[in-house]
């Protein structure tokens, strides 16, 4: 007669990543190693730590453990030797193992174990990363303060076939290999639901309609991050991905999300189809997917049901028609729209080239529909960049030009986010009421509280107005909604200290920030400014050689510091770096 009793236990599951993938390419010397590896390390390791072997697989095991200790231990001292054994040996030849633990009431019988808290366990380990460990709630509890390990918190994740949701730890270990020691730029997840939207693909066969499927997501953004609950990362930061083969997870734990939202457009006349798949970047689980055709006359409305759909998996209860009150159409002129689209890569390139070419675009868009707010607004933006960085041919009639398109988009869009940042900033620069820019900038956050590029607006608003510590905050709300796009955000910090007096904290930040972005003059001005201030006169100089290559201006003509101390700390400095008398 089988005997059947229960007890407590830890329980640890654990599995070679890519196992398929490493039989197939090396059947006989896969099982060799395995051999070796069962032999030299997990048997050894198990008996060390007082573990009991239930059940092996081909690819894994499950092992029982009296104690919470003793099976992190054994499972970390695995890793351990693991990732030194696999210390050279190219990624697609290294043996993983994938190790979740959990603790909790099991059935026993026959020697074999069964129950929830065997099942916990074992996917536990399938949403761990190869190398890496994941354990439950009670498993951190037990662990927490007597062993030298850290566990960074996942949040409640649902299970398969696990009836409730589990609060999830992954353990990290200097000598384990872990998301920290992969991607150092991991993050840990929002309190609310995060999502990034990647590049979707453009399946027309045409380059020259790459612009309209860039377009495509830049909408399906927007829409997102009009839900006030909702954290989505920036379209600068999501398209760092673009033309590159993806893995979610890893996705995931870079930009600091739990969704990810991928796809693809086919236009093709005048039809188009949008398809398009959430992820759950923690467990590579499909949540969502689905298909989306029309007529382009359409794509507007295309983009909301894709926008909906999405949102109202995340958050089941939100109703649809909530997030379509809270969403705003474009343009109805898609010739305009389109010119828009294109104009958008060029600005963000941020040279001057890049910029005028924007501008050309968005007054072609203009010229089609002489009210189209976002187009208004970005022309005014390219106006202001043109005077901020010496660009203009006419500094005077530039700022004016910028500063009338700027009232004229407010007038035609006076809700859009969007157009509030860009005609606000403009407004900012070359405006003289600091306080009107300022207010601009604040309703548009209130409006989209994702809105990374206005929260960078926001701190730069703030510099000018004389704020740096203030400035300081929203740069880092910035930074959290847009991680790759530290060269503007990198600059604002930098400008920041550099107005407080912490030159040494102002020349590190500044310095990463010219080594990781894009070569504009403001950032090698602070730098300069910064070298003179700290006495390091000769990398002052070397600086300002460097700015010399990309502009023959190095004092601005137009200083938009509204604090005169700050004003005179920036000029007497880059006066000092440009060799002027003081």
């Amino acid at each position: 007669m089988t005997k059947t009793t229960r007890r407590l236990a830890a329980i640890m599951s654990a599995d070679v990543a890519g196992y398929s993938r490493l039989i197939g390419a090396n059947e006989e010397g896969t099982l060799n190693r395995l051999r070796s590896i069962r032999t030299e390390v997990i048997d050894p390791k198990i008996s060390e730590h007082r573990g009991r072997i239930v059940k092996t697989t081909g690819d894994g095991f499950l092992i029982e453990f009296a104690s919470v200790i003793d099976a992190l231990r054994c499972a970390t001292e695995i890793q351990t030797v693991m990732a030194g054994a696999d210390a050279g040996i190219d990624d697609e030849k290294r043996i993983e193992f994938r190790i979740g633990i959990n603790v909790g009431d099991v059935v026993v019988e026959d020697g074999d174990i069964f129950g929830d808290g065997v099942n916990v366990a074992a996917r536990l380990e399938g949403i761990a990363d190869p190398g890496g460990i994941c354990v439950s709630a009670r498993v951190q509890e037990d662990a927490a303060g007597k062993l030298d390990l850290t566990f960074e918190d996942l949040g409640e994740q649902s299970l398969k076939n696990i009836a409730r949701s589990v609060r999830v730890y992954r353990v990290r270990n200097a000598a384990v290999k872990s998301p920290s020691a992969v991607a150092p730029s991991a993050l840990p997840l929002p309190d609310k639901p995060s999502i990034a939207v990647l590049p979707f693909q453009n399946m027309s066969g045409d380059p020259e309609q790459e612009y309209f499927a860039d377009g495509m997501v830049e909408e399906i953004i927007t829409a997102l991050s009009r839900i006030r609950w909702l954290f989505v990362i920036a379209r600068n930061s999501s398209f760092t991905y673009k033309g590159q083969p993806v893995d979610v997870k890893q996705v995931g734990r870079e930009l600091g999300v739990r969704y990810v939202l991928e796809g693809s457009v086919r236009k093709a006349g005048q039809r188009v189809r949008i398809t398009s798949q959430l992820i759950d970047a923690i467990t590579g689980t499909h949540r969502w997917a689905d298909r989306f055709d029309g007529l382009i006359e359409d794509v507007f409305d295309l983009q909301d049901k894709v926008a909906i759909s999405v949102a109202g998996i995340i958050e089941p209860a939100l109703q649809a028609a909530e997030i379509r009150r809270s969403s705003e159409k474009p343009t109805n002129d898609l010739t305009a729209y389109d010119l828009y689209l294109q104009a958008l890569p060029h600005f963000s390139a941020q040279e001057k080239r890049h910029v005028f070419q924007a501008l050309d675009l968005v007054e072609q868009a203009i010229e089609s529909d002489p009210n189209y707010g976002p187009a208004l607004a970005l022309a005014a933006h390219c106006h202001q960049w043109l005077v901020a960085n010496d660009w203009a041919s006419d500094v005077e009639s530039t700022r004016s030009k910028g500063l009338v398109l700027a009232r004229r988009a407010l007038r035609c869009a006076p809700d859009d986010p969007e157009v509030l940042g860009f005609a606000g900033f403009t407004l900012a620069h070359c405006g003289e009421d600091i306080n009107v820019a300022l207010g601009l900038i604040e309703r548009a956050l209130a409006l989209n509280p994702s809105f990374a590029r206005g929260w960078l607006q926001s701190g730069v608003a703030r510099l000018l107005a004389g704020q740096p510590d203030l400035a300081i905050e929203r740069f880092e709300t910035a930074f959290r909604l847009n991680p790759r796009n530290f060269a503007a955000t990198g600059t604002g910090f930098g400008a920041a200290h550099f107005f407080s007096r912490r030159f040494d904290d102002a020349a590190t930040i500044l310095l990463e920030a010219l080594e990781r972005g894009l070569a504009v003059p403001i950032t090698y001005r602070f730098l300069a400014s910064c070298y003179a201030h700290m006495g390091r006169i000769d990398e002052a100089r070397e600086i300002v050689r460097r700015l010399r290559a990309i502009t023959s201006v190095v004092i601005p003509s137009v200083i938009p510091y509204r604090n005169p101390e700050h004003r005179e700390l920036f000029l007497s400095g880059l006066r000092l770096a440009a060799g002027e008398t003081l």
